[in-house]
């Protein structure tokens, strides 16, 4: 595997992780044998530090630092909040226009922690197979800004919404889950981190790395029906 690098000068890269790649080595997947951490790595020739995660479902931006000292300093800008960034999703249903979802996520040792994701509706479609009791089944295609990086944040608000992210397990329908495979053949996760924005810890430039959405993605909106420009 080679990764697609989206981004790199001395002190960061960026790769456009694909869905079902972990980040690093983890008890909780053995299955796994092909690491983003690892595979960069050998790809570079060098060490390479990751500065945020991403889950192992969803594909998209993901950074790393190329020195220790810098790894630092973008953690505590991920901790801070100074990092903006961008997810493409489709969920089921018809999301309002915009919306807040300020809802506490609970922490494996029980502790609540405070969490906080805005998003926006791209476009909405009703398509004419069942689903349910409805006769018909509706999708929206969203642009989700989270303030707060709690672990599936995302998936964890949009299901607390009722729109779960399709082919999202555990937190999606699996009603929904099962006709996207067995309609459309589709397993991936329709989770994109899209585009981060920061100031750029040496530079002081304003940074913004873009993620193109990949092909089973590009594929569900298609078949949807979406408009979507990029």
């Amino acid at each position: 595997m080679v990764l697609e690098v989206i981004y790199q000068d001395e002190w960061i890269v960026a790769v456009n992780k694909p869905h079902g790649l972990l980040v690093h080595r983890t008890g909780r997947a053995k299955d796994a044998t092909v690491f983003a951490l690892q595979t960069l790595r050998n790809q570079l020739g060098r060490h390479v530090y990751p500065v945020h995660r991403l889950d192992r479902k969803t594909g998209g931006v993901l950074l790393f630092a190329l020195d220790e000292d810098i790894h630092r300093v973008m953690q505590k800008a991920f901790a801070e909040k100074k990092i903006s960034k961008k997810y493409l999703a489709i969920v089921r249903g018809f999301t309002d226009d915009t919306g807040i979802i300020d809802y506490p996520i609970r922490k494996e040792n029980g502790i609540m922690q405070d969490a906080v994701t805005r998003y926006k509706t791209l476009d909405r479609v009703e398509l004419d197979f069942p689903s349910g009791h409805n006769k018909t089944s509706r999708y929206s295609l969203v642009e989700i800004y989270p303030e707060t990086g709690r672990q599936h944040q995302i998936r964890k608000h949009f299901k607390h919404l009722h729109h779960p992210i399709i082919a999202d397990r555990p937190y999606g329908c699996n009603k929904q889950n099962k006709l996207f495979k067995e309609k459309f053949s589709l397993t991936t996760m329709m989770l994109h981190a899209s585009k981060l924005k920061f100031v750029h810890p040496v530079s002081e430039r304003d940074i913004v790395i873009t993620a193109k959405i990949q092909s089973e993605f590009q594929r569900m909106i298609k078949i949807l029906g979406f408009r979507y420009p990029h």
